[in-house]
């Protein structure tokens, strides 16, 4: 097992595949565990390199996560490049990762080649957020199939995990903190916006979002009609297709 540090903390990683480097970033209450069944689609062409937050999956617990989770995430994906060394890398960024990749690109345009960002919600949070997230949670702890990726996630302490994750983003919503460090505008790295039409978890007007988006950063957009959340599971090989192309 490999670990850097930050904030004198340990953080997971591995890596897997030849290439120019990719780092894969997990949503939130995942891990980067949930990459592993799509890596034969990617590893024959890059480097992938995959990560868990501090807090998540095999990395050292917290006792809370910040309020501005997505920019301490693109803060620790920085650290883990510069302990790397490895020039600048692509962002794959899933769910709330997707927040974190796009903040790490405006931090530090110097270490990231190209964003793709798949399935979130954009410049803001959807009305009823806090609201509907406490639900989604509430029930989700009661389902089999999602506590049981939780648990593959995270491991035996999955619920406080999730617990903390709910809370921040709580917080985050609530106190209304900015969901990116900089104005879209000043991105200056390539980005691909990728999701499903058919998503439940994002913004039901998440073309419109995503065009909004674009019109800021000159990025791309490739929306898939079928398929949930996220779009790199329920799209896998066409998704990866795009991917690969935008990323080679």
């Amino acid at each position: 097992m490999s670990y850097f540090y930050y904030q004198s903390k340990r953080i997971y990683f591995e890596k897997r595949g030849k290439g120019e480097p990719v780092v894969f970033l997990h949503g939130n209450t995942a891990s980067s565990k949930m990459f592993e069944p799509l890596l034969p689609l990617y590893e024959e062409s890059f480097e992938i390199i995959r990560m868990d937050f501090l807090g998540n999956g095999r990395s050292e617990r917290t006792d809370r996560f910040p309020e501005d989770l997505w920019q301490d995430e693109a803060r620790q994906t920085i650290a883990l490049l510069e302990h790397l060394d490895c020039g600048k890398a692509g962002i794959v960024g899933c769910s709330g990762g997707a927040w974190a990749a796009i903040n790490a690109g405006l931090m530090r345009p110097d270490l990231v080649k190209k964003i793709v960002a798949d399935s979130f919600d954009g410049r803001t949070l959807a009305d009823g957020f806090a609201k509907n997230l406490i639900a989604e949670r509430k029930n989700a702890k009661k389902d089999i199939q999602a506590s049981g990726f939780y648990e593959w996630c995270q491991g035996r302490d999955w619920e406080q995990v999730v617990d903390r994750d709910t809370e921040a983003l709580i917080k985050c919503a609530r106190k209304k903190i900015p969901l990116f460090i900089k104005p879209l505008s000043e991105l200056k790295v390539p980005l691909l916006l990728i999701g499903s039409l058919k998503d439940n978890m994002t913004r039901k007007n998440l073309r419109e979002e995503y065009e909004a988006i674009a019109s800021e950063t000159a990025g791309e957009i490739c929306m898939f009609p079928e398929g949930g959340h996220p779009c790199l599971y329920s799209n896998a090989e066409a998704a990866a297709e795009v991917i690969c192309r935008f990323l080679a």
